[in-house]
């Protein structure tokens, strides 16, 4: 029946999941999300420099630095991951996307989300349970799809987006405890790294094949094979005994076995064949981080280096620089612009890297910390101010007609 009714839509000429009835924003999943996202990474990112440097209080009564790390893995992170998510569910199922109404209202669960831990003197238990209410609708949502569609190989994706949901509460809960949201943090950070493990290991690839064959080439990348499925299982493994053992010789040579074969995972992909098109190289140099985490992660393990270090590479390199790959290339994408990256595009991906590796570097210079946090929190803003910059206009105008 949805199927049926995508179907008439595209012959009609409406794109597909468009609500003629609210505005072009609130048409697609993508639209909102990234925008909130990239807004909220902006203010956010502001706020906690000038909580550090004393010029303005924030969540004083839940604790600033709690609020900085919740809202770096479940503030703009979890609206990357809803606009992604109710964007390319309705690919995966053939259904029609959430959008008008139902979308707005959504979106304004995650947006009372962020701003309720800014209200002064309020119950941290009210935080708490207001801002739980989103990622658990948001799952709700796509597991109903998925069985609707009956995309049952997709419901690995909606196990990584339990496991955050599970963290978000669980934070909520350490917090409210009045301990620090270690296991949280670190098992919100593994949802992440496993999504991109999983849909990194379907984007990657394919996109990568349609940029060689469009330029020629036949040097494709590995087909996804039995070695993808030993190393996403290696993967997990080893991200479970971080997130319960936190150190030792066992996490250690599970994390060195990850990081062996998802270093090998990234060259089967030939990311080297892209250097002419940074839309599609980005992907592969965020993927890079995934290996290198899990390297952090086992020197960390040994004692070797700072946890926050390891820590800072997964948030910062993985989880970031892969988001805004992914917004950058769905937003061109869906709204009929040519899939190639210009060069305020470009400097946004610089930007992030740059970014993701001062910082853990912070952790091994403590006499230059402050100046390296600076940069890092600098190029930061560059990247996601550069996005509002570039994209936001695409996300609130018309799609283009392509043709």
């Amino acid at each position: 029946m949805a199927s049926g009714s995508a179907e008439q839509a595209r012959k009609g000429g409406i794109p597909r999941g468009l609500s003629q009835s609210a505005p072009v924003l609130f048409s697609y999943g993508f639209r909102p999300f990234f925008l909130g996202a990239a807004v909220w990474a902006v203010v956010t990112m502001a706020l906690w420099i000038a909580s550090l440097t004393g010029l303005l209080p924030v969540a004083e009564d839940y604790g600033p630095a709690h609020w900085h790390a919740h809202e770096m893995l479940f503030g703009y992170s979890s609206a990357v991951l809803a606009g992604f998510l109710l964007t390319a569910v309705p690919n995966w199922t053939g259904r029609l996307p959430v959008s008008g109404w139902p979308l707005f209202w959504l979106f304004a669960l995650w947006l009372v989300g962020r701003l309720v831990f800014l209200i002064p003197n309020i119950a941290t238990g009210t935080v708490a349970a207001i801002d739980s209410l989103f990622l658990p609708t948001l799952l709700l949502i796509c597991v109903r799809e998925v069985v609707a569609g009956r995309k049952w190989k997709d419901l690995k994706v909606m196990g990584g987006l339990l496991a955050l949901t599970s963290g978000n509460i669980l934070f909520h809960l350490q917090v409210m405890q009045g301990g620090h949201p270690d296991i949280a943090i670190k098992l919100a950070v593994s949802a992440y790294v496993v999504l991109v493990m999983i849909i990194g290991g379907r984007i990657i690839p394919s996109f990568t094949r349609n940029w060689i064959n469009k330029v020629g080439r036949t040097d494709f990348p590995a087909p996804y094979s039995r070695f993808d499925s030993v190393a996403i299982l290696t993967g997990v493994a080893a991200l479970a005994a971080w997130v319960l053992l936190a150190e030792g010789w066992i996490v250690a040579a599970l994390t060195c076995a990850a990081f062996m074969l998802h270093a090998a995972r990234l060259t089967r992909w030939r990311g080297w064949t892209t250097l002419d098109e940074h839309l599609v190289m980005v992907l592969h140099v965020a993927y890079l981080f995934v290996p290198l985490g899990f390297l952090g992660i086992a020197v960390a393990a040994l004692g070797v280096v700072s946890p926050t270090a390891a820590l800072h590479v997964l948030t910062v390199g993985t989880v970031t620089s892969m988001m805004l790959a992914v917004m950058t290339r769905a937003t061109r994408g869906h709204t009929g612009r040519v899939l190639t990256a210009s060069r305020t595009t470009s400097i946004i991906y610089v930007a992030i890297v740059v970014a993701a590796i001062v910082r853990p570097i912070a952790d091994f210079l403590p006499d230059h910390a402050r100046l390296l946090y600076v940069i890092s929190g600098a190029s930061w803003l560059l990247a996601f101010g550069l996005f509002l910059v570039e994209y936001a206009p695409m996300l609130t105008r018309v799609r283009r007609k392509i043709g």
